[in-house]
């Protein structure tokens, strides 16, 4: 999930997220985490640490048709109707999410790459946002290293290191070895986000999240 400031508290206040860009229920958490942080702690300093989740490894690169997953995986032959809950609950923080939008499912280990590089810049929450802005509101490829390499020049990170960073070997093995690390860790359920000694796991109401914040903050 998401947050809003760079300066940091204190490593325990730290929220970690974990969760691929390809998840619907993440993309309502960033944005639902996100309005509580703006409207019940404004200027408080929150860095959001995020970390990767492959929940398909498999997945090829011209990607996979959704109807078709939802079918084999959930037995789900009606998507419009599976759709009907998280449509409902991306409107309450401001999300026009249509999933009818975006029928393919991409693999997500280069757009984890970059993200955990973009730590380093100091731009990791809002490229997270933007990436899965790109793949749900604009139904692009976020696998394609030509469209990561776009969002990244947006958000600090130079395009023909982007483009670079996201195909070389080692770099995409240490984000696999990172997501192994949160699988030891027993984050098989996304979105995950640990708030100091809670771990917030599906996506929360607005108050649920509220209180882990406040709980952390006090400490």
């Amino acid at each position: 999930m998401g947050g809003v400031s760079q300066r940091q508290l204190c490593a325990r206040r730290h929220p970690k997220a974990a969760g691929p860009q390809t998840c619907p229920w993440c993309i309502i958490g960033v944005y639902r985490l996100d309005k509580v942080l703006a409207e019940r702690f404004p200027g408080v300093p929150i860095n959001i640490r995020h970390h990767p989740v492959l929940l398909m490894p498999y997945c090829p690169p011209e990607g996979l048709r959704i109807p078709d997953l939802l079918k084999a995986r959930h037995g789900i032959t009606d998507p419009a109707a599976a759709w009907r809950r998280p449509h409902a609950e991306a409107r309450a923080p401001g999300l026009d999410l249509d999933l009818s939008r975006q029928p393919m499912a991409y693999p997500t280990l280069p757009a984890h790459t970059l993200i955990r590089f973009a730590a380093t810049r100091g731009t990791q929450h809002e490229l997270v946002r933007a990436i899965m802005d790109a793949y749900f509101l604009d139904s692009l490829d976020i696998g394609d290293v030509h469209v990561l390499a776009d969002i990244a020049a947006r958000h600090g990170i130079e395009r023909d290191f982007a483009r670079a960073l996201v195909v070389d070997p080692a770099e995409l093995e240490q984000t696999r070895e990172e997501a192994a690390g949160s699988r030891a860790k027993d984050v098989t359920m996304v979105p995950h986000v640990a708030i100091g000694d809670r771990a917030l796991i599906g996506c929360r109401s607005e108050d649920e999240i509220a209180d882990a914040v406040e709980a952390a903050l006090s400490r």
